[in-house]
């Protein structure tokens, strides 16, 4: 179907008059006369009743005339939204872990900004569990958060595609009057107070399989605290209420400044890779996992 045949039957509504409808088309009144026959064709009835010496209106035409102009308008904004389409212009929602977004994601917008300017972002912070329930819903785009070097993919169908932004680990640091309690072989006293994470959470079920002393509460003898929420954990931990496990990427700054103490060289560090999942239907997230992942 033509839009210039919608547009000539709005005309002709609004003059009632043939002629006078062709000459606001700026066409003759045969080529006007052959455009809605054309639309005559494709609608497989008549909207003209043709006689002898005059041309009138079918009733039926008259009567859907807003429908063929909300019909016009959607076609005009659909062609509209075709022509200029940008997938850099859209919005994309990350379904993303609470620690992610606070450590690796400012960056990772700064990259995305310099391949595509005008995109924006809606980013959803859960824990674990929850982001990957929004991604499944199709509440999300794209879905963030750590994973344990060396375990397996996530299970999806062959319309998601996995990236990796890149590496990461959970060490040990304790800030504020802690500090002072460090040994000269970087230990602390087995009874000194842990800030820990529920054996059921993301990061606790990482340390589940792998023994690091003060990460959870089958691993410490005296937790105090016990969150999931990394980044209050941070914030305890400056101000020297116990001993945790956060990620360099969230605590590099105030090591190197000496408000923390790293203390990975007695207790080791757990090894972890900033995963990435992109529904490849969707191809701004598809084109932004390429460019994360790259």
């Amino acid at each position: 179907m033509d839009l210039r045949w919608l547009e000539d039957v709005l005309v002709l509504l609004e003059e009632g008059n043939m002629t006078r409808a062709a000459n606001r088309r700026n066409i003759t009144q045969p080529a006007f006369s052959r455009r809605i026959r054309g639309f005559e064709d494709w609608l497989g009835t008549p909207v003209l009743d043709r006689k002898v010496n005059s041309v009138g209106l079918s009733p039926s035409l008259a009567a859907n005339e807003p429908e063929i102009r909300a019909l016009t308008a959607r076609i005009r904004e659909l062609r509209g939204r075709i022509s200029t389409y940008d997938p850099a212009s859209t919005t994309t929602t990350i379904a993303a872990q609470h620690a992610s977004i606070y450590s690796t994601f400012p960056d990772m917008a700064l990259r995305a900004q310099q391949e595509f300017p005008a995109l924006k972002f809606r980013v959803r912070a859960g824990n674990q569990r929850d982001c990957v329930s929004m991604f499944l819903r199709g509440d999300a785009a794209m879905l963030m958060f750590y994973e344990a070097e060396g375990a397996a993919p996530l299970p999806f169908g062959d319309t998601v595609k996995r990236g990796t932004w890149g590496d990461d680990r959970l060490v040990p640091v304790v800030g504020g009057s802690m500090r002072y309690a460090v040994a000269g072989d970087g230990s602390i006293p087995d009874d000194s107070p842990a800030i820990i994470y529920p054996e059921e959470s993301h990061f606790g079920s990482m340390f589940n399989g792998a023994e690091r002393r003060f990460a959870t509460r089958s691993q410490t003898v005296n937790p105090v605290y016990e969150t999931a929420f990394s980044n209050g954990i941070k914030e305890l931990v400056l101000k020297g209420l116990g001993i945790a496990w956060l990620p360099v990427s969230m605590t590099h700054h105030e090591i190197e400044s000496g408000q923390l103490v790293n203390l990975s060289g007695c207790y080791g560090s757990l090894p972890l890779n900033i995963v990435l999942y992109a529904d490849i239907q969707d191809d701004t997230a598809s084109t932004l996992l390429d460019v994360w992942s790259a």
